[in-house]
């Protein structure tokens, strides 16, 4: 039987055939990132480019699925495309050991991919990222912080001018309206009330230590952060991205 026979039975052949022709760039390796990739690979996209510029560590492996005492060291998307290889070897992939700035996003973006996820939480790198792919009309699934979060039922989808409770979202709107970026980032958040972070809090990828370990940015504090909730995250992120990609099959259905 198919590996994706279930999928098939779900969505109809013709659709999960159009998924293993898309192409899905994950930009943060993480939490959330690594399990976005995960639903992602699962439900049969055949096409991914992974990004992200750091190495595991000890402190990933509470949390981030390719981080294993066995893969300590590693680069993240070298560790991520091997757990790929080891669910759907069909599955093409891409890797970019690359910090998100204005010279890498037109790297990271090229060629288009049909779908962008935004799973960092430096906020100057998810600005540049996400108004280059706005201008682009890349349709994007940008997540929002996982950390500090409890409450696995107010994790949230919507569109990020349209979000609320959510303090990195505040602050992405307030940036992108300025830049001239209106609504069309869908977005995953939480409505959790929780302590406002720092305005240096969110300054890396959601998973490096107050050690700065790469070298990247200013440092800043660890957050706390359970398995459960950045998997609920990573998840909800690839169920918004399939939901997208089968839209995009309907439209083209439609012409």
């Amino acid at each position: 039987m198919d590996r994706f026979a279930r999928v098939e039975r779900l969505i109809g052949r013709d659709k999960a055939r159009w998924l293993r022709k898309r192409s899905v760039t994950i930009v943060g390796i993480g939490a959330v990132g690594g399990y976005a990739l995960e639903g992602l690979v699962r439900t049969g996209v055949g096409n991914i480019r992974l990004v992200d510029f750091d190495a595991i560590s000890v402190s990933n492996i509470n949390r981030q699925l390719h981080a294993l005492e066995s893969t300590i060291g590693e680069l993240k998307v070298e560790a991520a495309a091997q757990r790929v290889a080891d669910i759907n070897p069909q599955c093409r992939v891409e890797t970019l050991p690359l910090f998100v700035d204005p010279a890498t996003v037109p790297d990271i973006l090229s060629p288009a991919p049909d779908l962008l996820i935004d799973a960092i939480d430096s906020i100057s790198s998810k600005i540049e990222l996400l108004v280059t792919a706005y201008r682009q009309e890349i349709a994007v699934v940008s997540s929002m912080g996982a950390a500090l979060r409890t409450n696995p039922s107010l994790v949230a989808v919507a569109d990020l001018f349209e979000t609320s409770k959510c303090p990195l979202a505040k602050r992405m709107r307030n940036k992108l309206r300025k830049i001239g970026v209106g609504p069309g980032i869908t977005c995953v958040y939480s409505t959790e009330t929780i302590i406002v972070p720092p305005p240096d809090a969110y300054n890396d990828d959601d998973d490096h230590d107050e050690t700065n370990p790469a070298g990247r940015g200013r440092s800043r504090q660890m957050l706390g952060s359970l398995p459960t909730l950045t998997g609920i995250f990573g998840l909800t992120v690839a169920n918004a991205a399939i939901d997208i990609l089968l839209r995009q099959y309907s439209l083209e259905q439609e012409e």
